[in-house]
């Protein structure tokens, strides 16, 4: 029998007071996926999420190696019925004479030559659908306020949609509240990442131009002077454009977002003739201050989530496999911490250890990925065995144990020397960087 989940959330609204095994604030990837692990192992979960499903969220593009962990949820055939399928990545830039593709099916591990964009508003539902059917306690329309720990566990302040405030006990607090970073800002340990700054504004296209054939659900890189635009093909004719930009860019506009969206795009060229015939068909959403971090992932009764504990920058798509990865990570966690107790302070180091693996190894790439030397190490691939490991860490493989390090190793020193041998052009893309790392942090061009 098929759960309504807003039928269970109603009802779960009404059970909640009594105390849990588990909280997760966040119902989105990283919290449905880790409520659903552990209602499977039998845990009391409450999974509370601040709006109602199915609701729109940005960040469509996912990672082959999301593809297992869709099929060790149970979900994988629901998400390949909404799904895109996305066999490689294009990178276009202007300074370069013709676009370079980099096909999944290349990287060093042949076995996942594919993944998906999705929309999310159906996405994130399915996800949370799957916690719900294995046995968490749903309640939508429920904000967290507050969190006061106590050596038990937690209390969890939080507020209903229809105003009605209540206090959550439970034994472990699972922060999933993405951007929201519930914990984290209540704690002070949330900070704009210093080596890293930008700002992102984005919508969605009807009639876009699409490539042919195979090609037509890859995701589409395009440089340009200010920084990198997405385009992303989803499963129902719309496109997913957006634009990730210095933040003294995004403090230039003089008009509303739609209008500077729209002249922003002009100014790649590339990106403007596949959207010559195509509308926009949504409102243009904007964010500031998209980089930052957080000093740790864990206490004592707790432990954060995906972008709940960190967020560089969305070139790579890897927002939804690291709130997954550390969903599943996390899940094994909370189950040792609360079978046996003394087993807690060594596996929230370890769980800590695990979250700061994947923004290491991306992060060497995303903090240089404007700069002249790595766009041409992209157009212009060179060693085979480099150039797989490249691929791998874009289908997201970093967190097995897939042979890179040597490979991605040569591919840095390449990376240096290259520089070396171009040191006018090196020291100006330098002082940029610093230039925009020392600007402040922008604003919503929504607001």
């Amino acid at each position: 029998m098929q759960i309504s989940v807003r039928q269970h959330s109603d009802q779960a609204a009404q059970q909640t007071a009594a105390r849990s095994d588990v909280l997760v604030i966040g119902g989105g990837p990283g919290g449905a996926t880790v409520a659903a692990l552990l209602a499977e192992r039998g845990r009391e979960v409450v999974l509370i999420e601040k709006a109602r499903h199915p609701r729109f969220h940005i960040g469509e593009s996912l990672l082959p190696l999301n593809m297992p962990l869709f099929e060790r949820l149970g979900v994988a055939a629901e998400i390949k019925e909404i799904g895109m399928p996305k066999y490689g990545a294009e990178f276009v830039s202007p300074w370069h004479p013709s676009a370079v593709t980099f096909d999944f099916a290349n990287a060093v591990d042949k076995s996942f030559p594919h993944a998906y964009q999705v929309r999310r508003s159906e996405f994130d539902h399915i996800l949370f659908r799957n916690a719900v059917t294995k046995g968490a306690v749903a309640v939508e329309g429920c904000r967290a306020t507050g969190v006061e720990f106590n050596a038990d566990g937690a209390a969890v302040s939080v507020r209903h949609e229809d105003g009605r405030e209540e206090r959550l006990l439970t034994r472990f607090v699972v922060d999933a509240s993405g951007r929201d970073t519930v914990l984290a800002s209540q704690f002070g340990i949330k900070r704009r990442n210093p080596d890293h700054n930008s700002a992102a504004i984005f919508g969605h296209f009807s009639g876009a131009t699409r490539h042919p054939g195979k090609a037509e659900g890859n995701i589409s890189l395009f440089w340009f002077d200010h920084g990198w635009f997405w385009f992303i093909p989803l499963n129902d004719g719309v496109t997913s454009i957006g634009a990730v930009c210095w933040p003294c860019y995004m403090k230039s506009r003089k008009t509303d977002p739609a209008r500077f969206f729209l002249e922003t795009i002009a100014l790649c060229p590339a990106l403007a003739e596949r959207l010559r015939d195509a509308k926009l068909c949504s409102p243009v959403t904007a964010t500031g201050n998209y980089s930052y971090e957080v000093k740790r992932a864990t206490g004592r009764n707790y432990l954060l989530l995906g972008d709940a504990f960190t967020f560089i920058d969305p070139v790579f798509s890897t927002g939804v496999l690291f709130a997954m990865q550390s969903a599943f990570a996390g899940a094994d966690t909370v189950a040792a911490c609360l079978e046996d107790p003394r087993r807690t302070a060594r596996a929230l180091r370890a769980f800590d250890r695990s979250m700061h693996h994947g923004p290491k190894i991306f992060s060497w790439f995303i903090y240089r990925v404007t700069t002249p030397t790595l766009r041409d190490l992209f157009m212009g691939p060179g060693n085979a065995k480099i150039q797989e490991a490249v691929l791998s860490v874009l289908a997201g493989d970093i967190f097995r144990n897939t042979p890179l390090g040597l490979r991605l190793f040569a591919f840095k020193l390449v990376y240096y020397v290259t520089n070396l041998f171009n040191p006018r052009r090196t020291l100006s893309a330098w002082k940029k960087r610093k230039q925009m790392l020392q600007a402040s942090p922008a604003e919503s061009p929504a607001a």
